[in-house]
């Protein structure tokens, strides 16, 4: 069979080339490794310049079937020439070879020794151009695929310059305001990879802070997303603090952050705990101009009785959710009495 298959890719006739690619994608792993030693990754990317749809959409997945489970063959497929094309797939105006296109690259970028290869390309780009285009109607999957094959990349240090460069903070951003309105998964993968590159890249940090809007979608995640949604804003907005308290320390209150944070401190998960005190500890410190010194003052003693009340009860709020939530209670209405 392997020989028959191999023969009808190289020599036959567009029905043949299409045959023998559908039949690789049956043959067992070892079968399929001895097809890439012999070079069969060379006449399935040759079939991705036809102009023929159906025989494109036959050696995508029989590429596909040769990457799935091995590393080896990840690495021959970019090494025999495929991410050119694959980014002219990118381009068209197939939403099917689109969406298989992606896939293809989530698979290969998973692959240590092709990452460099796939950022150089200018993959990078036009994934990020395919999450910019909200008026064409790509699938969810693809979407999803599209942010995973980013992610596979962006554990590569070298990597990131092209990922800020590239727009991909913006485009994350765009994903995760209004959160409510988007799809649970999209939005869950958008702001994990955000959190990831703001924490490993500084430029990555200092363009998502200076974003109209950001660190209100965050505040918004905090009061209203997931436990694991809220774990990654408040590493953003701590993370954002820092690198700026005087200038993020105000923005933050201004957009309303402190009952979120008091609320995930008591009831978040132990490092969402961590994270919402270290950066309560951080606003309480801010005494700007733009709050009244008397009435910053007040508050700022306020929220250090907060943070007393809240370690002298912590075995209290971890042990009843009911006790915590009176807590919290409390604390609001200790801030909205202070004008």
């Amino acid at each position: 069979m392997e020989e028959l298959v191999l023969q009808n890719l190289f020599n036959g006739d567009r029905e043949a080339q299409i045959e023998a690619a559908t039949e690789l994608g049956k043959l067992n792993s070892k079968q399929k490794h001895k097809l890439a030693e012999r070079g069969v990754m060379v006449p399935l990317i040759s079939m991705l310049h036809s102009p023929d749809v159906e025989a494109i959409k036959a050696a995508l997945f029989s590429l596909l079937s040769l990457a799935f489970g091995s590393e080896r063959n990840k690495s021959m497929i970019v090494k025999s020439g495929a991410l050119p094309v694959l980014l002219n797939l990118l381009r068209c105006e197939s939403k099917a070879l689109i969406e298989l296109t992606i896939a293809a690259l989530l698979i290969l970028s998973s692959c240590k020794t092709n990452k460099l290869a796939i950022a150089s390309s200018g993959a990078i780009q036009l994934m990020v151009e395919i999450l910019n285009m909200n008026n064409v109607i790509i699938s969810m999957q693809a979407r999803l695929d599209a942010i995973a094959a980013l992610h596979n990349l962006s554990t590569c240090d070298q990597i990131l310059p092209s990922l800020v460069s590239c727009g991909v903070i913006f485009s994350l951003l765009q994903i995760i305001q209004y959160s409510l309105e988007k799809p649970v998964q999209l939005v869950d993968k958008a702001i994990a990879l955000l959190d990831d590159i703001i924490f490993s890249s500084k430029n990555a940090l200092k363009e998502a802070a200076a974003t109209h809007g950001a660190i209100r979608a965050l505040v918004e995640i905090i009061e209203e997303g997931s436990m694991e949604r809220k774990e990654h804003a408040v590493r953003i907005l701590l993370l954002i603090c820092q690198s700026c308290r005087e200038i993020y320390r105000g923005l933050i209150l201004k957009e309303g952050a402190m009952p979120g944070l008091l609320q995930l401190s008591v009831d978040g998960t132990w490092r969402a705990k961590t994270m919402a005190r270290e950066l309560l500890f951080l606003l309480r410190e801010w005494s700007g101009s733009g709050y009244g010194s008397s009435n910053q003052q007040s508050r700022n003693r306020v929220i250090e009785q907060i943070m007393q009340d809240i370690d002298a009860d912590e075995e209290k709020v971890v042990g009843t959710s009911t006790t915590a939530l009176r807590l919290v209670e409390e604390m609001l209405a200790k801030l909205s009495g202070i004008p």
